[in-house]
């Protein structure tokens, strides 16, 4: 009990809390906005059980590193020209 004993002054003060109003925040375009389409698993994890790594699977991604990393320094020089 003695150990509960601090704890209490911090929870009459949470007790006397104001809370705030939640009622009206919802925007009234989405309480009438269409619920989304629900889709069926199976497919979803059949299209997922196809994927094979193949040989070049490494060097596609190596190349696609490349791309990106190419791409990168290219939109680095034009948001920030003065540091090329």
């Amino acid at each position: 009990m003695c150990r509960f004993l601090p704890f209490l002054p911090l929870a009459l003060l949470i007790g006397c809390t104001q809370f705030p109003a939640l009622d009206n925040l919802v925007d009234p375009a989405l309480e009438s906005a269409a619920y989304p389409v629900l889709v069926p698993l199976e497919p979803l994890l059949r299209d997922s059980q196809n994927t094979e790594i193949t040989p070049t699977t490494q060097a596609e991604l190596a190349a696609r590193v490349a791309r990106l990393k190419a791409r990168a320094a290219r939109l680095r020089a034009t948001v920030n020209p003065a540091n090329s």
